[in-house]
């Protein structure tokens, strides 16, 4: 009896704590699991459309035309976001209805400044040189204040060697061009036509095209001149064969 005693009560522990560690497993499994907060992605901002090409020019004191331009603009700039608090890259299209058109002219420089809607300014310099009567735009700065834009924007370089022209002529490049600026600034052009110096009235002189649109001309020419020449192979290989042909019905 004194045994069946002692065992009794190690017994009744034994059963509490199964029925604790039990009565915990449960709880434990029926606590819905905590659900991960969902991810979000910054996609990559979607290119506008192809800009619209404007009409763009500058006049001197006595109101006579001094420089043209017609081209279609994209600006691509990388700026810090306010939004985001991270750097992101945004591609804008200037907007030709909504850009305004000013400048100056000088013998050897000239000036094109365009202003457009969320104070953007973008400012083309061209520069001739007397000497060899070739022009080239020699400098492009751009400021910004874009409502997301942390702080107002800005990029210039008054080193660069784009457009190139002679004095009279004016320079044409239909194909999308890349003009880069600086590390943060990227320009693209489209259907562009540019003229500072030596204009006759509001027209532009002869045009001097650029590499893109000669490569492209180029291409076609190419490609007939492959076929022409196959077309001629086949055409001799012909020949042969049917003369080797005759001549064994003839040695028959």
């Amino acid at each position: 009896m004194k045994q069946h005693s002692r065992k009794q009560p190690m017994f009744l522990a034994f059963i509490t704590f199964l029925a604790v560690t039990l009565h915990q497993s449960f709880a434990a499994t029926d606590v819905p699991p905590t659900a991960a907060a969902p991810q979000t992605t910054a996609l990559p901002p979607v290119p506008p459309a192809r800009p619209e090409r404007g009409n763009y020019t500058v006049t001197n004191g006595n109101g006579t035309v001094c420089l043209m331009a017609r081209m279609g603009l994209q600006l691509n700039i990388r700026f810090s976001s306010a939004s985001l608090n991270n750097t992101v890259q945004d591609v804008l299209n200037l907007q030709p209805n909504v850009t305004k058109s000013s400048g100056s002219c000088d013998s050897d420089s000239a000036t094109l400044l365009l202003m457009a809607e969320e104070k953007t300014n973008l400012t083309f310099l061209f520069s001739l040189n007397a000497t060899s009567s070739k022009y080239h735009l020699s400098g492009v700065t751009l400021s910004a204040a874009w409502p997301d834009m942390s702080e107002p924007f800005s990029a210039s370089n008054s080193s660069l060697d784009y457009l190139r022209g002679t004095l009279g002529r004016s320079y044409m490049c239909r194909e999308e061009q890349t003009l880069a600026v600086a590390v943060n600034f990227s320009l693209n052009t489209f259907q562009l036509q540019v003229q500072p110096f030596g204009l006759t009235g509001d027209q532009f002189g002869a045009a001097e095209e650029c590499q893109l649109d000669e490569d492209d001309m180029l291409i076609p020419i190419i490609v007939g001149t492959a076929l022409a020449s196959l077309v001629l192979i086949v055409l001799v290989a012909y020949l042969i064969g049917r003369k080797r042909s005759h001549a064994g019905y003839q040695t028959i």
